[in-house]
Parts: structure tokens; sequence; C-alpha cells
């Protein structure tokens, strides 16, 4: 491998480790949230996922999803192995909705469309995995409010992505140029 391949490659991973330590800092910082009045029981901003956005939008999906496991297995390491399923299954799905619609020519639902959509996947894969893990579909009727819940935070963290994106450009750009 010649030098300036090892130093772009280098720069790639000092990338994806500064913006695995990113989400897992907005995991932590959320985690701290006192809970909403009114929102659904265990509900979170979803702060984190403006990274995983972030990554699949201008980095890679396979970079994503690694962004992806290192939320999980902190979850996992923090709050428990329901936690790791569920951060699992929600940030997988939410993923891969995200890096399809971003597949779409044009983009037509914008960053905000996108954040909701993942939203929503994301609330639809920790249901599926509390399903699971409870082993009852009663679950099913808690997803108005996912859904209701998906588009709020999805808003919201679309909205930060957006103003975000400046800054995460440059510290994209200083890792992937500098050598």
């Amino acid at each position: 491998m010649r030098k300036s391949e090892r130093a772009k490659l280098t720069g790639r991973i000092a990338l994806l480790g500064v913006l695995g330590a990113q989400a897992l800092a907005l995991s932590f910082i959320e985690s701290l949230l006192p809970p909403l009045p009114g929102m659904p029981p265990g509900a979170k901003p979803g702060f984190s996922n403006i990274v995983t956005m972030y990554t699949v939008s201008y980095i890679g999906t396979k970079q994503a999803l690694l962004i992806t496991l290192i939320k999980a297995i902190f979850a996992g390491l923090t709050r428990g192995p329901s936690a790791f399923m569920m951060s699992l299954a929600g940030g997988l799905l939410s993923t891969f909705v995200m890096a399809s619609m971003l597949r779409i020519s044009g983009r037509p639902n914008g960053i905000a469309g996108i954040s909701v959509a993942s939203a929503a996947a994301h609330n639809m894969g920790q249901l599926l995995a509390a399903m699971f893990l409870l082993r009852s579909t009663a679950l099913v009727g808690y997803l108005p409010v996912l859904i209701f819940f998906s588009v709020a935070t999805g808003l919201v963290t679309g909205t930060i992505l957006k103003y975000l994106l400046p800054a995460l450009d440059r510290q994209s750009e200083f890792f992937l140029l500098h050598k």
C-alpha cells in the first residue's frame, strides 16, 4: 500500500472513530435527560442518529452500520442485553431506511423527511425487538404513539443535522484531506 493510500485509510478510520465517539457522547447525554411530559416511557430524542444519518449520507452505509453496532454495544454495556437488542434492531432498520431513501434520485423528502422515516423505522425495530423479548404482540397498540413521536423527534433531529452539516463537513474534510 502506497503512502498516500495509507494516509487516506488512516484519515477514514480516524474520522469514523470521531463520529463513533460523537454518537456515543450524544447517546450518553440523552440518557441524562429527564423524561419529557407527555412522551412515551423510555422515549428519547434520538440525537445520536444525527451522526448516523450524516455518516450514511456522506461517508457510506457500511460505516454507518459500524456506528450503529458501536451504539448498540454501548447500550448493552451500560443498560444490559435487552437494551443491546433494542438498540441494534432499531438502529439497523433505521440505517437501512436512511440508506434506501438517500438512494432515491433527487431526494424528494429532504433531510427532515429522511429523519422522520428513519425515526419511525428505529421505533418499529425497537417495537419488534420488545415484542420478541416479551413474546407478546400486545405492544402493537403502542404503535400510534410511537409513530407520532417519530414525526416529532425526526423533525427535530433532521433540523439539527441541517444546521450541523457545515461543521460536520469541515470535520470530515480535516480527516480526509489532511495527510
